[in-house]
């Protein structure tokens, strides 16, 4: 049997692992929300839920990942014990890793064409009209589309085809520091603008009445879903770098030097964005429309705004790939662990697969845009976000939980064993009741909750309510019977 790769240095492994936390929902999401709800009173009931929500959970999946040696595909089944059904989630996370991948791509695509567009200097001197209208001809261009989107996961599956060490990790661990140093660059160009002090003040310094405007109920659940979110866990993309990881170093310490490394993303990109908005008299809270439109009419009316705008698409387009490689390195994993194919097999048919599946979204903005599955307004990429975000990444840390705390799956002890095996920061045993009982509760009401903020209806509570009670009846009544 080939044994198994393993990451050159420590490094490339946080490095790698914080580049798949590291996303659009850091620096694309997180600058949006801090403007909507409050500023810095948001930001630290942010810091406050992710340690509780985040840290946890991000530790299961590494210890299920080391101890398995396996991707979501198989780790499960390996450690599970005998005959038990704890081997079924794999379908949940191999469908949720294809299922991200379907519109991440796409999304990866425009931050390259954006990257394309200001290093053009396509947005200098143009009106605020013009900008906007250049967002819908990109997206109502089905070609353009594309080929931006047909780009990316060229890119992302050339970095996997050179393998983990020589290819994902040493590019991975480039464009993450090439990332973080146009971040810094970035910041302090922005803190530096006339009128900024003002945006500065507003992010750093927490003004609760302003939270309480807002609505404190409001501003603590955008908060936890954040937090929540943003690490990438619940579908296996995390295990699979635990998988790869030598046992000398304890997973907790690991787990908060990535947590760390993530919130400094998040953290600066909101440095970056909030501030320019006030300096320009932008409404910082406008929504995923953002990044798109209102920051280039922010970078036109800056000295040497298009060199500033290339740098920022072009951090946001790292932000993107170490994410997408990240993932494309889990799906060629489950081919290399199920049917034992090598990685060039693995690549070869998952481009065609990946890009076949990525066009219904292309076409959801287009020629497929009277396709509306969740509603007036929505399109194939809101239905496939949804399914994600709202679905498989809450169940899937669920049983992620369960199956590392309780004894009918891999167990506490087992669990505590290999997250603390090695040098560093240890799991305390004094949190077992925690992650047993009130972390799966506040799981529960995350995923609840996003029902609610999606449908604004009862009815839809009470269905996702009922889906969640069958998948946790049927789990619990198999893996009893088997055990």
């Amino acid at each position: 049997m080939k044994e198994r790769e393993k990451f050159g240095s420590r490094l490339g492994f946080i490095l790698v692992s914080a580049g798949c936390a590291v996303g659009l929902g850091n620096v694309w999401k997180f600058p949006y929300m801090t403007g909507n709800y409050g500023g810095a009173a948001f930001i630290l009931i942010y810091l406050v839920f992710l340690v509780i929500l985040g840290l946890p959970i991000m530790v299961c999946e590494f210890s299920v990942g080391r101890g398995s040696q396996k991707s979501v595909a198989s780790s499960f089944k390996t450690l599970a014990p005998e005959g038990s059904g704890w081997h079924n989630f794999a379908y949940f996370g191999i469908i949720g890793n294809y299922l991200l991948m379907m519109f991440y791509t796409m999304v990866g695509g425009w931050m390259l064409y954006y990257f394309y567009r200001m290093l053009r200097g396509e947005f200098t001197h143009v009106s605020a009209k013009e900008v906007e209208a250049g967002f819908g001809q990109m997206v109502e261009s089905a070609p353009t589309m594309t080929f931006w989107m047909v780009l990316a996961v060229l890119l992302a599956f050339g970095i996997c085809l050179l393998g983990l060490e020589k290819g994902v990790e040493r590019i991975t661990k480039v464009m993450m520091i090439c990332l973080l140093s146009i971040m810094v660059i970035l910041a302090v160009r922005v803190v530096l603008l006339d009128g900024a002090g003002e945006g500065v003040r507003f992010y750093l310094v927490p003004d609760f009445k302003e939270m309480k405007a807002q609505g404190i109920g409001n501003v603590v659940f955008a908060a936890m879903s954040q937090a929540f979110f943003t690490l990438s866990i619940g579908i296996g993309s995390m295990a699979i770098f635990g998988s790869y990881l030598n046992k000398s170093r304890s997973l907790m310490g690991e787990a908060i030097s990535i947590t760390v490394l993530d919130t400094f993303v998040a953290l600066m990109a909101g440095l970056i964005v909030i501030p320019a908005c006030f300096a320009f008299g932008v409404e910082p809270g406008a929504g995923p429309s953002l990044v798109f439109i209102a920051l280039p009419n922010v970078f036109n009316k800056m000295p040497g705004g298009s060199l500033w705008g290339a740098f920022f698409f072009l951090f946001l387009s790292f932000a993107a790939l170490s994410t997408i490689i990240a993932v494309f390195e889990n799906i060629i994993s489950f081919a290399m662990d199920l049917w034992g194919w090598s990685r060039k097999k693995a690549v070869g048919i998952n481009i065609i697969l990946i890009i076949l599946l990525s066009m219904p979204c292309v076409l959801g903005f287009n020629v497929l845009s009277g396709i509306q599955p969740l509603g007036e307004g929505s399109n194939i990429m809101d239905l496939e976000d949804f399914l994600v975000s709202n679905n498989l990444l809450p169940l899937g840390s669920m049983v992620y939980l369960m199956f590392c705390t309780y004894k009918y799956g891999w167990g506490w002890d087992n669990f505590m064993k290999e997250a603390n095996a090695g040098e560093g920061i240890k799991v305390p045993r004094q949190i077992r009741f925690y992650m047993s009982y009130i972390l799966p509760v506040i799981v529960v009401i995350i995923y609840l909750k996003g029902y609610w903020d999606k449908f604004h209806s009862w009815g839809w509570m009470a269905v996702a309510f009922a889906f969640l009670l069958f998948i946790c009846v049927t789990c619990f009544r198999r893996v009893r019977k088997k055990a």
